[in-house]
């Protein structure tokens, strides 16, 4: 566990989001922003940040929307969780922060915000480190295309979301369904009740049940998605390659690893510097956070050298 007592939570208005921010480390150093996935918060980041704020950078770790104290800014506005909106909060929030080409990291949900800015937006950011790879979303066949059964039956989450049935178990179980994802993806990882706990409490968030719904419908096409990020949907069908420095994570005991296709990343990254695997599950910093702020450190490195 970290040994130093986590920083305040600040608010910051991110375009639609208040988003909160954990700040660590020294203000106008070289920055780092690590990104939370599903169904987790920014306690997977605690150790890697204490471990990174120790070695002189600016680290900043956000709750996603719907998750702990970030809030819409407004009643009116789409509780939305398609792959574009947390990819806007992160763009907006290095905008708000003034943060200099930050370094990126994350995975499952946080990974694809990073992975999209990298994309979309390549001169926001300096630097990539995404755990499974390319995590942008084909949805155009995600809605006709299925996959082996043995990868069909890992997705059952994904499919009680769909129904009416699962936003009702969502709202009244969101905790337990949340733990049994954590076991289920991780099943070398051996955490505590209280690890839990920690990270439980952001679950209560009002929006939480909305936008996790709304995410898991609208990648299979089942939901319409916010007319706001229409046009970033529209470049994200055409697969633009990712052209920043890239690291790849391979988390070799993900158990839902499948859910992001084969692992060839040199087609999808033009300036791929490594591919490099951890023996862990689906949340390498938790599981792995020496490990993981390692390779975070190293791409910071190299773009400070270049």
């Amino acid at each position: 566990m970290a040994s130093h007592v986590s920083p305040p939570v600040e608010i910051v208005r991110a375009g639609v989001v208040d988003v909160g921010v954990q700040r660590w480390g020294s203000r106008g150093a070289a920055s780092v922003v690590l990104l939370h996935g599903f169904p987790y918060d920014t306690r997977s980041y605690d150790d890697v940040a204490r471990l990174l704020a120790d070695a002189g950078y600016d680290v900043v770790v956000p709750y996603l929307r719907g998750f702990g104290p970030t809030r819409f800014v407004d009643q009116s506005v789409m509780r939305s969780g398609q792959q574009a909106a947390p990819a806007h909060d992160l763009r907006e929030l290095i905008l708000a922060l003034r943060l200099d080409r930050p370094v990126v990291a994350g995975c499952d949900w946080g990974g694809r915000a990073a992975c999209i800015v990298a994309a979309v937006w390549p001169e926001l950011v300096s630097g990539l480190v995404s755990v499974s790879g390319y995590l942008l979303q084909d949805i155009r066949s995600a809605m006709s295309t299925p996959v082996l059964p043995h990868l069909e039956k890992r997705y059952w989450y994904q499919y009680y979301f769909h129904s009416e049935r699962g936003r009702a178990g969502l709202t009244r179980y969101r905790s337990e369904i949340a733990q049994t994802l954590w076991a289920d993806w991780s099943p070398t990882w051996r955490f505590g009740d209280s690890e839990f706990a920690a990270t439980a409490a952001s679950f209560d968030n009002p929006d939480f049940v909305d936008v996790v719904v709304h995410s898991y419908r609208h990648r299979y096409g089942l939901a319409p998605g916010d007319p706001a990020y229409a046009a970033t949907e529209e470049i994200i069908t055409t697969r633009p390659p990712i052209t920043v420095p890239s690291i790849v994570i391979e988390p070799t005991e993900d158990t839902i690893a499948g859910l992001y296709g084969p692992t060839e990343h040199s087609s999808r990254f033009t300036d791929l510097l490594r591919v490099v695997d951890f023996d862990c599950g689906h949340n390498p910093p938790q599981e792995l956070p020496g490990r993981f702020a390692a390779v975070v450190g190293e791409m910071v490195r190299q773009m400070r050298r270049a």
